[in-house]
């Protein structure tokens, strides 16, 4: 069941909505003001955020803000009683996915929601994260808070299984096999590791492969 967060402080208007939004399949968490909405965030996960720009205490871009600031990347619809061009630039450029302006069809809000949701887990099986790099695995673009670069196939396919076998420590000829069942040879892996470990040095990764005739990927402490 896909669970929303909706913070809305027309509390008859949010009643109707969490209600139908219920009856359409979501597992849904009424606030009222943008600090109740920051609250519900920091103690449970959510597939999605529905968040009124008009709200007291905290309105929604300043959750948004929070939010983002404190790495919650989870998609946010915006809702606003106004349709003008201002209000979608400043919630879309602090970083919500989607917006919807009052009065709203309850039909284009649920569809939109499953869209967003739909996407951002498409998004999250493809993106491997570790430390301070991800990885897209669709691109093969290789990311980190200070750099970004592309990876070729191979490289890719490599740093998604040492990322998903953090701190294991592997051979060349095991690390062939696993990852290109057996197709390449031990020294095209270790040729592969090493372009590998030159590019995280490259964009300042946190990360290292460590080798000695053995190969493992950690995170390296500052």
């Amino acid at each position: 069941m896909m669970k929303v967060l909706y913070a809305e402080d027309e509390r008859q208007l949010s009643v109707a909505v969490v209600e139908i939004l219920k009856m359409e399949g979501f597992d849904v968490t009424p606030v009222y003001d943008g600090e109740e909405a920051l609250e519900a965030l920091d103690k449970d996960y959510f597939d999605a955020v529905v968040l009124d720009i008009m709200m007291p205490k905290k309105d929604g871009i300043e959750v948004l803000e929070a939010m983002r600031q404190n790495g919650n990347h989870t998609c946010v619809l915006m809702l606003t009683a106004k349709a003008t061009l201002d209000d979608r630039i400043a919630g879309l450029s602090t970083g919500a996915d989607d917006y919807l302006s009052k009065p709203f069809a309850m039909k284009e809000l649920v569809a939109r929601l499953q869209s967003l949701i739909r996407r951002n887990n498409d998004y999250r099986h493809s993106v491997i994260k570790y430390a301070n790099i991800e990885l897209n695995s669709n691109t093969c673009e290789l990311r980190s808070d200070k750099g970004s670069l592309r990876l070729n196939n191979p490289e890719a396919e490599l740093l998604t299984y040492l990322v998903r076998n953090v701190g294991r420590i592997f051979s060349a000829e095991e690390i062939n096999e696993a990852v290109w069942g057996g197709k390449e040879s031990p020294e095209k892996a270790e040729l592969y590791l090493y372009y590998l470990k030159n590019k995280l040095r490259q964009i300042h990764a946190d990360v290292v492969v460590i080798e000695d005739d053995t190969f493992m990927l950690k995170e390296e402490l500052s």
